[in-house]
């Protein structure tokens, strides 16, 4: 059985890495360079009005509640960007490629800022009006922007897929892994049927938020996050500022290794390009098409709003979050490899503050990792809601995905990770073909929004002073809030 999954895994691995290094990885950067000259850097430019949108309020939903706010999408987002990809993905990647692959991170990270920024715009100029609120996502721009359903039902499939099941698995797998490694930690070891048991335990707790909407998602994702974060960022900045004489060198490495001035852990640079721009993708999502199904759920007064608010989540979870990994790993001097990656925060937390940490990363993992699988249900939902309105086929969705939950806790680490690769490659895939063609509607957008605040007003958007823009299901002229009077914006 061993060797059967070893060999399953080699495959996957070799088509993935082929498919990354040939096609997808050229594909994003050549499209996340043309946004960004297009659209004038606006990833970049426009940073302060993205904390700014941040605290926008939203309206009521047509059930007559408040319907989801800005920061609300923001924390379902990145209820899924700040998952397993930030802790246990950067270490895999300085494992398998080395310390260059957080420059390649980095970089990667603020130029694919402007495809995050075109996916999110898009997902809500073209969402549709839903009984407690809205949905949209790539499925939606791809039918009522680009006129081809056919093309939103494999997108809509491909993301049910990638973040209902794979990714939902990969979460399951590293909750199961946290605890087990705590445990043997303290001197348990944990057999099978343990591992079995917080399985289901987690299907449990699960089923209690996801039956209840994604209000409650909203909720327990807008407290989780904020918390988590803070928390692991305070463990990885006092390990760092203990061995703040060690980041100079750090850096060093980290540049060095990037070009394949040095040779670490015997990667090449392909190796380290290809791990960092994968990892990088895998956390912070940008291009991926995932974040604009959370996005499209906000009732913001302007497409751009909730595009610079998903452009914000990139840079918070690769400049911020997943720097914090790298440096709290390197600045450690680990030993390196590509078996070794899943344990090398962990042992980096252990080494600089001792064994209750390694416990205290249990929690925080525990988190990311369930804060990441209710995100990822409303990923899959919001697009099996696209192919069918069948509240039975709706139901049998939440079956399987909690069934995958289950599945994904007692798998082995390896092969998940590689499905996930190869899910998640094929999804950007479809939803970067679609973006390309619809750059210059979100041109028209933006500068519709820029103008309007340059004469000090809160932008609104109406589709009415928009006619060549088809497709537009929602943004009625008479639903919209009239524009705020000067300053208004600065609120």
């Amino acid at each position: 059985m061993e060797q059967l999954n070893q060999l399953a895994n080699d495959l996957v691995t070799t088509f993935t890495d082929a498919f990354w290094a040939w096609l997808l990885i050229p594909l994003l950067a050549v499209l996340s360079i043309y946004f960004t000259v297009r659209l004038g850097g606006v990833q970049l430019r426009m940073i302060p009005e993205m904390v700014r949108t941040l605290r926008s309020k939203p309206e009521v939903a047509p059930d007559g509640k408040r319907a989801i706010s800005s920061f609300q999408a923001f924390s379902i987002s990145a209820a899924a960007r700040i998952g397993t990809g930030n802790v246990v993905g950067v270490a895999g990647a300085i494992a398998v490629g080395g310390p260059g692959a957080v420059l390649w991170m980095w970089i990667a990270g603020l130029f694919v800022g402007a495809a995050s920024f075109v996916e999110s715009t898009l997902g809500q100029l073209y969402k549709v009006r839903d009984r407690t609120g809205y949905r949209g996502g790539p499925a939606y721009y791809m039918q009522h922007g680009l006129n081809a359903r056919w093309m939103g039902i494999i997108f809509a499939i491909a993301i049910t897929v990638t973040f209902g099941f794979v990714f939902n698995a990969v979460q399951s797998n590293t909750i199961a892994n946290a605890v087990a490694n705590s445990a043997g930690a303290i001197g348990y070891e944990f057999g099978t049927w343990v591992t079995a048991a917080v399985g289901l335990l987690l299907v449990a707790v699960t089923a209690l938020v996801v039956f209840g909407g994604v209000r409650r998602i909203a909720h327990v994702t807008q407290t989780l996050v904020p918390f988590m974060a803070v928390f692991y960022l305070i463990m990885g900045l006092v390990v760092v500022v203990l061995n703040a004489d060690q980041v100079p060198a750090v850096f060093s490495e980290i540049v060095q290794s990037a070009f394949g001035l040095r040779e670490v852990a015997g990667a090449t640079i392909g190796t380290v390009i290809i791990q960092g721009v994968r990892r990088g993708m895998f956390s912070n999502e940008a291009g991926l098409g995932s974040a604009p199904n959370a996005g499209a759920t906000a009732a913001v007064t302007h497409p751009v709003k909730q595009g610079l608010v998903q452009t914000l989540g990139v840079y918070f979870d690769t400049l911020i979050i997943c720097s914090m990994t790298a440096f709290l790993i390197l600045t450690t001097n680990p030993t390196l490899g590509a078996e070794r990656g899943p344990l090398l925060t962990q042992e980096a937390l252990e080494t600089g503050l001792g064994t209750w940490s390694l416990h205290a990363l249990t929690v925080v993992l525990l988190l990311l990792a369930f804060s990441s699988i209710l995100g990822n249900f409303y990923y899959g939902q919001a697009n099996v809601a696209f192919l069918t309105e069948n509240r039975g086929v709706m139901t049998g969705f939440k079956v399987v995905f909690l069934v995958a939950t289950f599945l994904g806790s007692i798998g082995t680490v390896q092969i998940v990770w590689s499905l996930a690769d190869t899910a998640m490659g094929f999804m950007a895939l479809v939803n970067l073909v679609a973006l390309a063609p619809l750059a210059g509607v979100v041109g028209i957008v933006l500068k519709d929004y820029v103008a309007q605040r340059k004469q000090g007003l809160d932008p609104v958007f109406t589709r009415d002073r928009f006619p060549q823009l088809r497709g537009v299901q929602c943004w009625e002229a008479e639903q919209q809030p009239a524009a705020d009077e000067a300053g208004a914006g600065s609120r």
